[in-house]
């Protein structure tokens, strides 16, 4: 089983001017083949008027079945191009789509590689990113006394705090990675002196940023 992969975070958008054609970059997090037609589909909506919408993406987290498409550039210009850099980044769930608006200048094969290409690696480089790892999510019970100390304490390990709620005393819920649950728990229970109820409601994977 997986236990750890990496990801762009929602969406990113990017844009440069390369002999005079615009090209739009846009990457999004996609966790399905469906996510992913939907995402170009969306794109392909927003600059119908362009000249070429070129994609690339691989929706499995193991990095199966790549999909690209060169959109009438010559083949082997874009799509792969494209996908190669996804590729070389370690990149899964990841769709990206360079719309071009053609500016009257013809960049040629290598050309034509360079820019796609560029234009991807620019984009993932901007794009927020997580690693997605096993987590549990655990269930932090304390006494309002203890609440600032059970934050600092998960900032401290990188822990995220998905919700909080208060009544008698304060409920966190955290995520913590799997491979320091055990850790984390016993050195919660040492920095607030026992003063803290633990309880494990569920493992899942959980986007860590990067």
């Amino acid at each position: 089983m997986t236990q750890k992969y990496l990801s762009v975070t929602g969406e990113c958008v990017t844009e440069k001017v390369i002999e005079k054609s615009r090209f739009i970059t846009t990457s999004r997090h996609v966790e399905s083949e469906e996510e992913a037609r939907a995402f170009i589909s969306e794109i392909n909506a927003r600059f119908s008027d362009a000249t070429h919408n070129c994609y690339a993406y691989i929706p499995d987290i193991t990095g199966n079945s790549p999909r690209f498409s060169d959109d009438g550039e010559p083949q082997g210009t874009a799509g792969i191009p494209m996908l190669e850099v996804i590729k070389n980044k370690k990149l899964v769930q990841t769709a990206v789509v360079v719309t071009r608006y053609f500016g009257g200048v013809k960049l040629g094969a290598g050309g034509l590689v360079r820019a796609y290409a560029g234009c991807v690696a620019d984009n993932l480089e901007s794009a927020e990113k997580a690693s997605y790892e096993t987590c549990v999510r655990l269930k932090i019970s304390v006494g309002y006394t203890y609440a600032d100390g059970v934050v600092r304490y998960a900032e401290e390990r990188g822990a995220d705090i998905i919700s909080t709620d208060y009544s008698d005393g304060v409920d966190f819920s955290v995520a913590v990675r799997k491979s320091e649950e055990e850790s984390f728990a016993a050195g919660l229970v040492n920095r607030l002196n026992g003063r803290v109820k633990t309880e494990r409601e569920l493992e899942y994977f959980f986007p860590f940023k990067v």
